[in-house]
């Protein structure tokens, strides 16, 4: 160091924010939510670096862009398997090196050789409360039942469909006149509100997956997950509690 050198004339690298890839297949309203949240800097110091579809033409895609987000297109159409779709799938995320891979609506299942290479950095959001209804159609299958609460759960991804360890939950209550629309309406309310808080729970760094299950600041979390109830996500998103 010479005469004229300081310290003060040291700046330190800036660290990196942590990278989120997100993939989806059609609107992408849950990846708004995450859009938002990163630009009230509410996803915990996070970035979403990509957007990845397999439908050339979802609106998410759009949403992307417009958020100046890269957007990648991958027609799932253009390959002949499950598994050279998703060899191609691993080769596009892994170019943005992410701390978190995020599905938002990605309507694919997901191959093991998926699952495990990106296996405790892999979140999903599913419109019912696992483990109720895993799979399709969850809204009307909840009305069929009669049942009186429904509702959005976050978990993290295996190779079970819909199966892995939940770590946060939203519920609704189910009105009367409540039809498949409305109650869609509803869940979808949850998912925006508690996707984001799931995400940014990972990037501090809070929210891991262990080998005996997900831990929230190393606390290990109860077979569902948090739960917020109808109650309290009606006050969060400044709903009448009564309807």
């Amino acid at each position: 160091m010479s005469d004229g050198d300081t310290l003060n004339d040291f700046t330190p690298e800036a660290a990196e924010p942590p990278r989120v890839v997100v993939l989806i297949s059609g609107s992408g309203s849950n990846l708004q939510a995450l859009i938002d949240a990163q630009g009230y800097d509410e996803l915990g110091g996070g970035k979403i670096v990509a957007v990845v579809s397999n439908q050339p033409d979802a609106y998410g895609l759009k949403r992307a862009k417009e958020a100046g987000i890269e957007a990648v297109a991958l027609p799932h159409r253009e390959y002949d398997s499950r598994e050279a779709f998703d060899g191609a799938l691993i080769k596009v995320i892994e170019r943005h090196e992410p701390h978190l891979v995020v599905l938002a609506g990605f309507m694919r299942i997901l191959t093991p050789r998926f699952v495990q290479r990106f296996y405790g950095r892999l979140l999903n959001i599913h419109p019912s409360l696992l483990p109720a209804y895993q799979g399709l159609n969850t809204h009307a299958r909840a009305l069929a039942d009669g049942v009186s609460e429904h509702g959005c759960s976050v978990h993290f991804v295996t190779e079970e469909l819909d199966g892995g360890p939940v770590v946060l939950q939203a519920a609704v209550a189910v009105a009367e006149d409540d039809d498949e629309a409305s109650l869609k309406e509803k869940v979808h309310a949850r998912e925006h509100l508690i996707y984001p808080i799931a995400v940014r729970w990972f990037l501090e760094g809070r929210l891991r997956l262990e080998a005996q299950g997900p831990t929230l600041d190393a606390t290990p979390l109860p077979p569902q997950g948090l739960r917020l109830s109808h109650q309290d996500a009606a006050e969060e998103l400044d709903e009448d509690p009564e309807e």
